[in-house]
């Protein structure tokens, strides 16, 4: 799960940058996978509150049904996640 966390980690701070659209697309597909996969590791573990906000980031960034919320919000979102995600990952590895 920790290179999880890194890559998707990645690919959400490189929607920082002017990308082609398909890029977007990519990363909202790969990121909603991503984190119903994530959500279901902490619903397993009985850790409610992470399966939920993984569960509800997994509706966000599912690319069927697009949330319009504006270029710049959604920066603010990918490096809010971003960081959230790089939180989890330095958690992690103290716990080993």
């Amino acid at each position: 799960m920790k290179y999880l966390y890194l890559i998707l980690s990645i690919l959400l701070l490189l929607c920082l940058l002017p990308m082609p659209y398909g890029y977007y697309m990519l990363v909202r597909f790969v990121s909603m996978v991503a984190f119903g996969v994530i959500a279901y590791r902490f619903y397993s573990q009985s850790k409610m509150g992470l399966a939920v906000t993984f569960g509800a980031l997994a509706v966000l960034f599912q690319p069927i049904v697009k949330i319009a919320l504006g270029r710049t919000m959604w920066n603010v979102v990918d490096v809010i996640v971003a960081v959230l995600l790089l939180v989890l990952l330095v958690k992690e590895r103290r716990d080993e």
